[in-house]
């Protein structure tokens, strides 16, 4: 059953006027919602209040709820209104949902999840890379390779080398479906410091040591042996930089759930 609206209308933060309303008001709603402040079955505050809350016209925010059903967060009815819907709707590969959920994960359990569903993937198109290249495009990984031990001494360039060296596996995989998901994956994550965390003093010698195993095993074709270098790298790079003041999320909370 749906929690009545007035309460929740006093979650929504008044704005003053501003240059691109709309991105502004769809940001804050998204924030509101996967952070769990509007919960599943929630209805958003009538159009008249939310206009005067964000301090924008009526146009900007049906525009902006139109953005957020877009987004699979809500859904709008005739008659019953705008209601928030299950995670399990959500686009969690929209840019602005994606860096919401990441920016809010205080256990860091959606980063948990991200290496999860990107271990797999990425793991899946080393192997494909590795059943099928030609010279050139081992070549590549091996130029991108050298890239990573050339800037081993700059941490900014050092991780600028990694992303190409995995961009570039994703893209002589051939799997687009796959390397679209992954990259979207992968820019929003290397974007939060969460994710970057801190690393060991080891942790140049030791990524340097996975990507070699990882071209290794490409290099003699050999699929599972890739793959398991693929997923034993992204795996193992998440666990040294995991923050360890962050607990992982309990098994069975829901994400946005109230703690009592």
């Amino acid at each position: 059953m749906a929690r009545d609206s007035i309460p929740a209308s006093g979650l929504i933060p008044r704005r003053l006027p501003a240059g691109r309303l709309g991105v502004s008001v769809v940001a804050e709603l998204v924030d509101l919602i996967v952070t769990g402040r509007l919960q599943e079955g929630d209805l958003l505050p009538p159009e008249a209040p939310l206009s005067e809350h964000f301090g924008v016209s009526r146009t900007v925010l049906r525009e902006s709820v139109k953005r957020l059903e877009e987004k699979g967060l809500v859904t709008v009815s005739q008659g019953r209104g705008t209601q928030v819907r299950a995670p399990g709707y959500w686009n969690m590969l929209d840019p602005v949902v994606l860096s919401a959920l990441i920016d809010n994960d205080e256990s860091l359990g959606v980063l948990d999840e991200l290496t999860v569903v990107r271990a797999s993937l990425e793991s899946a198109m080393a192997g494909a890379v590795a059943g099928a290249h030609n010279a050139d495009e081992l070549r590549r990984l091996e130029n991108a390779l050298t890239a990573m031990r050339e800037s081993e001494s700059e941490t900014d360039s050092f991780r600028q080398a990694d992303v190409i060296f995995h961009y570039a596996v994703m893209e002589i995989s051939g799997n687009q479906l796959a390397e679209n998901i992954a990259k979207h994956l992968y820019k929003r994550a290397v974007e939060s410091s969460r994710y970057q965390g801190i690393d060991p003093p080891d942790a140049v010698a030791l990524t340097l040591k996975e990507h070699e195993a990882i071209v290794k095993a490409i290099a003699r074709n050999d699929r599972a042996g890739a793959e398991k270098a693929m997923h034993n790298h992204i795996h193992g790079s998440w666990e040294r930089r995991r923050l360890s003041d962050h607990a992982p999320r309990p098994r069975g909370r829901k994400r946005g759930q109230r703690r009592e």
